[in-house]
């Protein structure tokens, strides 16, 4: 940000999603949120075509989100992206300096965290895929989306690990596949080879393939090394039939569930697993540096949150009463 509260978008340009495997300039769930936040963008000016609104008017629209509706930095942020994605690719009229820009600012928030007693009484209200990709999300410290984008070829049995490639911050890395996980990991990739190789001798059996995999290697998409591990029941339709993964709110829901039913009286959610995944880690005494690895953080300062929440007090110090002989005997007299 400039000098005098004047951003110009020359210096700070975002991230905009990477490129679909056709061609298309942001992936579908990149477009959703965009086309959200024009509509927005064009409510808050009484319908107004953005045509004939300017830099003032994004100003005023962003401030507004801080100000009234008190956004979080990354939703300020992609709704800065979106406006200026529409002024510059779609109206082809990019934005100036923008002045007067107030940033939302970052609230610190302790992440919530499962004991290991209250992990397995959520996963004991979980059955079938549900339970496997929970357990994915406990035992290896994948995010959600990062869980179900997983390929046949990104799990070894073997050597027990999963890869992870398509990540948030777009740096590939190795975690761990649990060893309790690999007998049923095995028998659930059997099922999904038989319905995969059914699809097939119908004609079907095609998958979404990432960047230019599709125009290098044509026949891959029916490959079995390039199925989804937790395939979607149905095809979808996109331009080409294809199967997709399972939806998130698939897993959403029955976490959710879970949780009411375990009675453990915590708001946790599927992300909470990969919360108690770190904080669980750093328990048992290992490294800060191998659990940033494991979990795909670009800083250290974003894995130290989970110091915090160590189940060994304040910034997981041992207390010296704790060591005393006879911490109650004045409790006696």
């Amino acid at each position: 940000m400039a000098p005098d509260g004047v951003f110009s978008p020359l210096r700070r340009q975002p991230t905009h999603a990477t490129v679909a495997e056709d061609g298309a300039p942001c992936r579908r769930r990149t477009e959703r949120a965009y086309v959200g936040w024009i509509r927005r963008f064009i409510r808050f000016h009484g319908l107004q075509h953005p045509r004939e609104l300017g830099e003032a008017e994004v100003v005023a629209f962003l401030n507004h989100l801080v100000v009234e509706r008190r956004v979080a930095p990354s939703t300020q942020s992609q709704a800065l992206c979106a406006l200026l994605f529409l002024y510059q690719h779609v109206l082809e009229r990019p934005l100036g300096r923008l002045c007067d820009l107030r940033w939302a600012r970052a609230r610190a928030r302790v992440p919530v965290v499962l004991t290991r007693e209250e992990v397995e009484r959520v996963l004991g209200q979980l059955t079938g895929t549900p339970w496997l990709v929970a357990m994915v999300l406990y035992g290896g410290g994948l995010r959600l989306l990062e869980c179900l984008q997983l390929r046949v070829k990104d799990v070894d049995l073997a050597r027990g690990e999963l890869r992870v490639r398509d990540t948030k911050g777009g740096r590939p890395r190795v975690t761990v596949l649990p060893a309790v996980l690999r007998e049923p990991f095995a028998r659930h990739l059997a099922v999904v080879r038989r319905q995969h190789l059914q699809a097939v001798a119908r004609g079907a059996g095609s998958v979404a393939l990432p960047g230019a995999v599709a125009v290098k290697y044509p026949g891959a998409a029916r490959e079995w090394a390039w199925q989804w591990v937790f395939p979607a029941r149905r095809q979808h339709v996109d331009r080409k039939r294809r199967r997709h993964h399972l939806h998130e709110s698939v897993i959403q829901r029955a976490v959710k569930a879970a949780v009411q039913r375990s009675g453990i009286g915590k708001r946790a959610s599927c992300h909470t697993l990969r919360h108690s995944f770190a904080t669980h880690l750093l328990e048992e005494g290992y490294d800060i540096r191998t659990v940033q690895e494991l979990l795909g953080h670009t800083d250290v300062r974003t894995t130290m949150v989970y110091t915090h929440v160590l189940n060994r007090g304040g910034r997981g110090v041992l207390s010296p009463a704790d060591q005393l002989r006879r911490p109650a005997a004045g409790m006696q007299r």
